[in-house]
């Protein structure tokens, strides 16, 4: 089944620097959703991986959550307390129901996200724009925001496989990047490798890449909102999130939102601490 959908492009300085596909033709077993990919850096180096051998309902960078009400929206197994991971017929999806602005540098759009039979679980709000970065020709910003909203009539409790029991810290769903295959580390201002990072509260979070064929880019994460978390992964594969639910589930009560913006420095390059704090 080809995932291969008409793409919008998002364009910096005249170059097209992520593709956004709104509606994927993907097994309903990967929770099909909008996706950015490819995603490069200004001299086109890609920094996203998308469908890995290793997680396949990875999609490159999208708002992805595993426990929506009891339903799957992230793709793949899903975490049973007692029981581990298990293929369940849970799987939703995130499908478009209408476009806002569209422009070269970006886009609006009402999304809903669906339970297995198409029921709509929730409704969201996104805007996504690309833009160069002041004074330098080896970055850019990209800004992503998104408001989701619960039914009138019902709460929407979003959870992770921790708060489903998973002992690991693996607290993740929300804003979820996975980067091009080859080498990374993650640091933040104080601390530096995966176990000291994830689960971390700091202001930014980097990821440091380097390709399969060498080349080099840094990634340089903002905007964690109220009661989230940092998850992370960079020795099984290279992965960010920004995690709605890390240690304890977030309930949106009927007729209520959650808010959340956030924006990623891509640069070309392996850049210092030191380089890395004026990008946050």
């Amino acid at each position: 089944m080809s995932h291969e959908t008409t793409a919008t492009r998002l364009r910096v300085r005249g170059e097209t620097v992520a593709e956004y596909v709104p509606e994927p033709d993907l097994d309903p077993r990967l929770s099909p959703r909008p996706y950015l990919h490819p995603v490069r850096t200004l001299a086109g180096v890609t920094v996203t991986d998308i469908l890995p051998e290793d997680h396949p309902h990875h999609l490159g960078v999208s708002v992805a959550v595993q426990d929506v009400n009891r339903f799957n929206l992230w793709g793949g197994r899903t975490y049973v307390r007692d029981q581990g991971y298990t293929w369940l017929e849970d799987h939703g999806r995130i499908v478009p129901e209408s476009w806002g602005r569209q422009a070269d540098n970006g886009f609006g759009q009402r999304l809903r996200w669906l339970d297995p039979s198409g029921q709509t679980l929730a409704t969201e709000d996104r805007t996504v724009s690309a833009g160069a970065i002041a004074g330098r020709d080896d970055a850019w910003l990209l800004d992503f925001a998104y408001t989701v909203t619960a039914p009138a009539d019902r709460d929407v409790t979003l959870g992770s496989p921790a708060t489903n029991g998973r002992p690991d810290g693996a607290g993740y769903g929300g804003f979820f990047w996975r980067a091009a295959p080859g080498n990374t580390r993650v640091l933040t201002a104080s601390a530096e490798g995966e176990e000291q990072v994830n689960g971390s509260v700091e202001p930014w979070l980097a990821m440091v890449g380097q390709r399969t064929d060498g080349a080099p880019y840094t990634l340089v994460f903002s905007g964690l909102g109220e009661g989230d978390q940092w998850f992370t992964r960079a020795g099984e594969y290279p992965g960010v999130c920004i995690a709605l639910a890390y240690q304890r589930t977030l309930t949106i009560p009927a007729g209520g939102r959650i808010s959340r913006r956030h924006r990623v420095a891509v640069v070309d390059g392996a850049l210092t601490r030191d380089q890395l704090a004026g990008l946050s």
